[in-house]
């Protein structure tokens, strides 16, 4: 329930031009007026001065605490719009309206929000459930193939840490989630929710069986910031190949079959997924690097790093028993593969 017939809309430059039309006249019809921001696409978004002028706006708003924030866009606009929500006038409610299949499958649900910083990914935030999650399927049909495959590579994470059924789903049924297939992308967007919700419902904040939610995730952020956060690598792709990667770890510690991470890789290839750190475009830096970057990552406890580990398709679990010098390794052989 709205205290007053009004919102305010957080949303980027994209978004805003193929769909805040639609939404305006959605709430008009309910009576409901909207003023809106759309901050520049992309993840370089999520930082220190998108953010400020972002709270800077919403306060130039005078939004109460009973107001309702829309964050109307994909993961970076959701993480960010939440955040401002968590922190402005410390707590107003706010409603998720993701329009990228990452965002419908993965970080619109579980109310993680924040902003990356220079010296890691997502390391500012809070945690602030939305009142609302309101996905469209519809919506998917405009993202362009790559935004498309990005966000799969958070749909096939699941299958990958939880439900081998899913996964073998997704290896007969990837190719039509990606030609369009409405039933298929609405049957995988449910089973990704419904995990992930049941997840968060055992641990909302992330004290045990959440972080296996992040399989993938090491890797994956610390990739992003050796990229600068940039269209060189998307969020979901990084995602893709820290999968792959933690497979590979798993493996050489004789944790699953050999099989297994070859599996993997075929199934992201077969789907035009980027599995290798070769996929990404210009230079990275060297294994130790990667290794420090990693050490930012907010899953590092009493200065150990946790992984996300599996024994096979499906069975992922958490650890801190991983010796440095194998991690080393596993990134300079996929180094040397670029």
């Amino acid at each position: 329930m709205l205290s007053r017939p009004q919102v305010v809309v957080i949303t980027d430059e994209n978004v805003a031009a193929l769909h805040l039309d639609a939404l305006r006249d959605g709430l008009a019809s309910a009576g409901i007026t909207m003023t809106s921001l759309a901050l520049p696409a992309g993840e370089a978004t999520k930082g220190w001065p998108q953010f400020e002028r972002a709270l800077d706006w919403l306060l130039d708003q005078q939004v109460e605490r009973n107001d309702v924030v829309i964050a109307f866009g994909g993961g970076v606009i959701g993480d960010l719009a939440g955040f401002g929500a968590a922190v402005l006038r410390r707590g107003v409610r706010f409603v998720q309206i993701p329009t990228s299949l990452l965002a419908q499958v993965d970080s619109s649900v579980g109310g993680k929000t924040g902003i990356n910083a220079r010296q890691g990914k997502n390391l500012i935030g809070a945690f602030h459930q939305p009142s609302l999650v309101l996905a469209d399927t519809d919506i998917l049909g405009t993202l362009t193939t790559r935004d498309f495959l990005a966000g799969y590579g958070e749909v096939v994470k699941y299958g990958l840490l939880g439900d081998h059924a899913f996964f073998e789903w997704l290896e007969v049924n990837g190719p039509l989630l990606a030609a369009g297939d409405m039933a298929a992308r609405v049957a995988a967007v449910t089973r990704s929710v419904q995990m992930k919700a049941d997840i968060v419902a055992r641990d909302e904040t992330e004290q045990g069986d959440r972080a296996l939610l992040n399989l993938g995730h090491t890797f994956c952020h610390a990739l992003e910031a050796a990229t600068g956060y940039s269209d060189r690598l998307l969020h979901g792709e990084g995602v893709a190949i820290g999968c792959a990667l933690a497979f590979e770890l798993s493996a050489r510690m004789g944790l699953c079959a050999q099989e297994d991470p070859s599996r993997v890789r075929a199934h992201l290839r077969a789907m035009g997924q980027k599995t290798d750190l070769g996929d990404i475009a210009g230079d990275l830096p060297d294994a130790g690097v990667l290794l420090d970057l990693m050490a930012q990552d907010k899953k590092v406890v009493d200065g150990r790093l946790n992984f996300i580990l599996v024994r096979g398709i499906g069975k992922a679990f958490v650890t801190s028993d991983v010796p440095r010098d194998l991690v080393h390794s596993v990134l300079e052989d996929a180094l040397s593969s670029c």
